[in-house]
């Protein structure tokens, strides 16, 4: 029990983590499921863990910082075992404004490198930069036609299933 809480208490001090990361961290270094779940249930109770913050703060955080859609951050989440309700919660935050907001200025700075390149190949990186974010192919294909129309590129004979 003694080891279970040293390993949580150390894991826990570089950066917050999910309950199921630290359990899989006990499982990996062969403490007692029981010791385990007692453990985990204690950091809970006295707020060490909380899925809840840390889905929200994850989702502040890599949204601002990397510019990653409510798609692609609720995927992330998915993989550090946070419930679904908590996620639906988390993600909720942006709302399509934002999350439009975020890939307009995405586009924005990676315009400028595709300069010089023909137009179809420019919608093709602008595009995927945002797929590879986890933007609707809608989403991308709207917002890089209105970046590329304010920069003077003809952008008229572009229909939706054009990449």
């Amino acid at each position: 029990m003694e080891r279970a809480r040293a390993i949580c208490l150390r894991l826990l001090t570089g950066t917050p983590r999910t309950r199921k990361q630290l359990a899989d961290a006990l499982r990996k270094r062969d403490i007692p499921q029981e010791a385990a779940d007692e453990v985990l249930s204690r950091f809970e109770e006295v707020g060490l863990i909380d899925d809840g913050a840390f889905a929200d703060a994850w989702v502040e955080s890599r949204h601002h910082g990397r510019g990653l859609s409510r798609r692609a951050l609720a995927q992330e989440l998915r993989t550090k075992g946070v419930e679904t309700p908590l996620i639906e919660e988390a993600v909720a935050q942006l709302d399509d404004e934002q999350e439009e907001a975020t890939a307009r200025e995405l586009v924005r700075r990676k315009l400028r490198a595709t300069r010089g390149l023909d137009r179809d190949k420019r919608i093709r990186r602008l595009a995927g930069m945002l797929a590879r974010k986890g933007y609707s192919q809608g989403l991308s294909l709207r917002v890089v036609r209105q970046a590329l129309e304010e920069e003077g590129e003809d952008t008229e004979f572009l229909g939706d299933g054009d990449f």
